[in-house]
């Protein structure tokens, strides 16, 4: 897709024109502009309602719901009329827009058709004269192509989908947008010690990786070092989970799809940050060699990890990937993402993401991001009272406490154990919220949860 700015209306291409319900067009009584409301005034003009006040996160849903309804007849030249609309406004837009065409038919043999609108089409911003909302409609675009792509990932299933494929994919991206990729094959965790990953890895006949990604921009004042849960499936191991929704486990990369579209899109957008990257990648399968309940292994770190539940595998892993990031790369922020517990939806369902942090300007500030972009994240304690939850009788500490309550922070608690005390360090549990059963896909698909709200933090941290 193409994006142009222009200051005239062609009356010979459509043209979408948005109304809320405090400001809809006069006279008009079938058209009462609320949200998500479509009115077909001609053949060449399309009335979308915005509902009354609608905040910059709803206008990305509403357009992204329109464009998606008939994302089959969209001709191959549109109009969007954002006369009178800041840069922010246009950026929501474009991005719902271009989002609407996702294509999540990624392996049916006769698929339904796409409108060539999303691949090869036009879409004009009509703007006011010295509007500067090219950067913003382009930016949004370049967003919303790196979502799409990291939805792909995660739509993919186990089998197209193993630890080296994300491996190839960060290679691949980072030749191709300007970024260094280093990745860690299985004889090289080995001798780096990270005895973490590689005992989740022991039933998995796919060898395991460390992706390890660098954004270096040539002027910068601060690092920060994202981590990413890379499990491309999850069984349980041989506390192996019901078989009901299993074939949902190929979304538990979805951490580190968050990374790898982060680093990718900042590039792209040449963020003035330096960002590390660092996903541990493996599957949680099940053989005659997988790690046991009860089992004690050791980490990167030194310390040593009962291991109380092999499907609390995740936080096994990032316990790797975050000592690895804090002691070769001493980054001045420290993020981690996983679809790490069940316990973070029973309790925020999946509106929002659970934010765990000690630090209450890195908490403000990752908040105010969410609330910008729409992927919310809502802030619970890591308060040293549950540390005990986490204490092991023969090891330095253990995975999984095994009582009903509290699964979500303690998980946070067992992370902070692995992060050499870092004083800017959060952790976002995302496993209500990266892979989703919405109108675009009833059967659950995956969001790219996190791309959006990290550049946002990002951009602004770059100042």
């Amino acid at each position: 897709m193409q994006i142009a700015i222009i200051h005239e209306p062609d009356e010979d291409i459509l043209i979408i024109r948005p109304f809320g319900q405090d400001a809809g067009p006069a006279n008009q009584e079938m058209f009462k502009g609320e949200k998500g409301e479509l009115w077909w005034y001609s053949s060449k003009e399309l009335w979308v309602g915005l509902g009354k006040t609608p905040k910059l996160p709803a206008i990305t849903k509403i357009f992204r719901s329109v464009f998606f309804k008939r994302k089959d007849r969209w001709p191959s030249h549109i109009t969007l009329d954002a006369r009178g609309r800041d840069a922010a406004w246009v950026g929501n837009a474009v991005n719902g827009i271009v989002l609407g065409g996702y294509d999540l038919q990624l392996y049916k043999t006769e698929p339904k058709v796409v409108s060539e609108f999303f691949k090869s089409g036009i879409l004009s911003i009509l703007a006011d004269e010295g509007s500067e909302v090219k950067l913003s409609a382009e930016n949004a675009l370049k967003t919303a192509l790196v979502q799409m792509r990291m939805m792909d990932l995660m739509n993919a299933p186990s089998n197209y989908k193993k630890p080296a494929t994300l491996a190839e994919w960060a290679r691949k991206s980072g030749a191709e947008n300007g970024y260094s990729v280093e990745i860690l094959e299985k004889s090289q965790l080995e001798e780096q010690g990270m005895h973490a990953l590689l005992a989740v890895n022991k039933g998995s006949d796919e060898p395991p990786v460390m992706i390890v990604s660098e954004y270096k921009p040539q002027h910068y004042t601060q690092t920060v070092a994202l981590v990413g849960k890379g499990v491309t499936f999850d069984t349980g191991g041989i506390s192996i989970k019901p078989s009901a929704n299993m074939h949902l486990m190929k979304s538990d990369m979805g951490g580190a799809a968050a990374v790898l579209g982060t680093v990718e899109l900042a590039a792209q957008l040449k963020l003035p940050v330096r960002i590390i990257g660092v996903i541990p990648s493996t599957e949680n399968s099940v053989d005659g060699s997988a790690m046991k309940p009860g089992d004690v292994i050791g980490s990167y770190a030194g310390k040593t990890i009962e291991v109380i539940d092999t499907d609390a595998e995740g936080r096994l892993i990032l316990a790797d990937g975050l000592n690895y990031a804090v002691k070769q790369y001493q980054p001045d922020v420290l993020i981690d993402l996983a679809t790490l517990t069940g316990s973070i939806i029973q309790t925020l369902g999946y509106e929002a993401a659970g934010l765990f942090t000690p630090n209450d300007n890195l908490a403000a500030a990752l908040t105010e991001a969410a609330d910008e972009t729409g992927e919310r994240l809502w802030r619970l304690p890591v308060w040293d009272e549950y540390k005990e939850e986490v204490s092991s009788d023969i090891a330095d500490v253990k995975n999984y406490h095994g009582k009903p309550l509290a699964g979500a922070i303690v998980a946070a608690k067992f992370l902070e154990v692995f992060t050499d005390g870092h004083q800017a360090w959060a952790h976002l549990d995302i496993a209500g919220t990266a892979f989703g059963d919405t109108e675009f896909a009833p059967g659950r698909a995956g969001t790219a949860y996190g791309v959006r709200l990290l550049i946002a933090y990002l951009t602004k941290l770059g100042g």
